[in-house]
């Protein structure tokens, strides 16, 4: 049975796409996970032919890096937002999808999708009308919250049509992992 899934895979990959060379140490201290699971999904990795590996560690393939950077540019941009009036976690990460509003209901697929990887809550906020709102909703949620808009702006650079995942937890990893798990799922399902 894998320890890790598709938001520890993505995480890698991105990591990957940062770095020349990863080590295993690096993946495990990064990825959150033991060094059989490290061992395991760079084996996978490498059978599906997105890495190779040397003595310096693992580096992305042509075929990875064309995967990663279709994937990059829906998830473009991340960073973690403080508590403020719309997420009122102690860590909260957001993860933009560019272009994705189509694929949103309610938000509660998204705050679902986050649950199965121990979120406390996950809000989902549109960015319309160059203001950030809850779907089925036009006001703006920042309205109030001048500092925490202009953070998230600058951050994450919205643009039209584009969706915000804004994942809770008490520790900060599983804020961001349940994060990804959230956007990527939006993305399969749609």
């Amino acid at each position: 049975m894998l320890t890790f899934s598709i938001p520890h895979v993505f995480k890698a990959l991105q990591l990957l796409s940062k770095e020349k060379f990863v080590s295993r140490a690096t993946f495990g201290k990064e990825i959150n996970l033991g060094e059989g699971a490290v061992k395991t999904l760079i084996s996978h990795l490498k059978e599906a032919k997105m890495i190779e590996t040397t003595k310096s560690g693992s580096f992305l393939t042509d075929h990875g890096k064309k995967f990663t950077a279709q994937i990059q540019k829906v998830i473009s941009n991340e960073c973690k937002i403080k508590k403020c009036s719309v997420v009122t976690g102690k860590n909260n990460h957001a993860v933009i999808l560019k272009d994705y509003s189509f694929s949103i209901k309610s938000g509660l697929e998204q705050r679902d999708y986050a649950i199965l990887y121990g979120s406390t809550g996950c809000t989902t906020i549109l960015f319309k009308e160059n203001k950030f709102v809850f779907p089925g909703d036009y006001k703006d949620c920042f309205r109030k919250d001048e500092k925490t808009k202009k953070y998230i702006l600058e951050n994450l650079s919205p643009e039209e049509g584009d969706v915000i995942i804004i994942s809770s937890s008490d520790d900060p990893f599983v804020a961001e992992i349940s994060a990804k798990n959230s956007a990527l799922w939006t993305l399969a399902t749609n």
